[in-house]
C-alpha cells in the first residue's frame, strides 16, 4: 500500500531540495472526503505507533548528552485545535508549519545539527488521491552527520509504518 515515489514536482517542498543532505518521499493512497493536506498529516500522527513513540523517547534521552533538542513525540498533537486554527508558524506535534495550503503542508523542525523539513501533499492521479510524505534534510555540521547515520535508517522504517497504519485505521471526516 506504501510505496517509495519522487518528490511531486509542482509542491512546494520541491523547492526545498537545493543542498540538502538528503530526501525521500512515500505515498499511500487516501480517501480525500475533502479533508486538508494539514487534516490528513493530523491523522498520520496521532495514530503513531508506540514502538515510535519509544524510539522518540529513547532518542531525546541519548541527544540531550550533546545539547540537541527534546522533541517529544510524534502524536503530541492538540487534537482539540480544529485544522483549519492552525496558521503558519504555529506548532503541530514536534514541528512548526512552515507553509500551508489546502492541498500541502510543510513542516520544520531545527536544532543546531540540522533543519528537518516535512511534507505532506495531496496528489491526483485520475480519480485515485495520494499522501505523499517528503523528508528533506539540510545536515549543518559533524554532529548532524553522524546523528543521520543513526536516524536516516530508523526514519525509512517509520515513515512507511506511520502512512500505513493511518490508511489501515483512517477515520472518516
Amino acid at each position: 500500500m506504501v510505496r517509495t515515489t519522487g518528490v511531486p514536482r509542482d509542491s512546494e517542498i520541491s523547492k526545498h531540495l537545493a543542498g540538502a543532505h538528503l530526501f525521500d518521499a512515500f505515498a499511500v493512497p487516501v480517501e480525500a472526503s475533502g479533508r486538508s493536506a494539514l487534516e490528513i498529516y493530523i491523522d498520520v500522527m496521532v495514530k503513531t505507533p508506540g514502538w515510535i513513540n519509544g524510539l522518540m523517547a529513547a532518542r531525546n534521552r541519548v541527544v540531550a548528552l550533546f545539547g540537541l533538542k527534546n522533541l517529544g513525540h510524534l502524536d503530541d498533537v492538540d487534537t482539540g485545535a480544529g485544522p483549519e486554527s492552525y496558521r503558519v508558524g504555529d506548532r503541530v506535534g514536534i514541528f512548526s508549519i512552515l507553509f500551508l495550503s489546502e492541498r500541502e503542508v510543510i513542516l520544520v523542525e531545527s536544532d543546531k545539527h540540522l533543519d528537518a523539513k516535512v511534507s505532506l501533499c495531496k496528489t491526483s492521479e485520475g480519480d485515485a488521491t495520494s499522501a505523499v510524505m517528503t523528508t528533506v534534510i539540510h545536515v549543518h555540521n559533524l554532529l548532524g552527520r553522524a546523528y543521520i547515520l543513526f536516524v536516516w535508517p530508523v526514519h525509512k522504517l517509520m515513515v512507511p509504518s506511520l502512512l500505513a497504519r493511518a490508511a489501515r485505521t483512517r477515520s472518516t471526516p
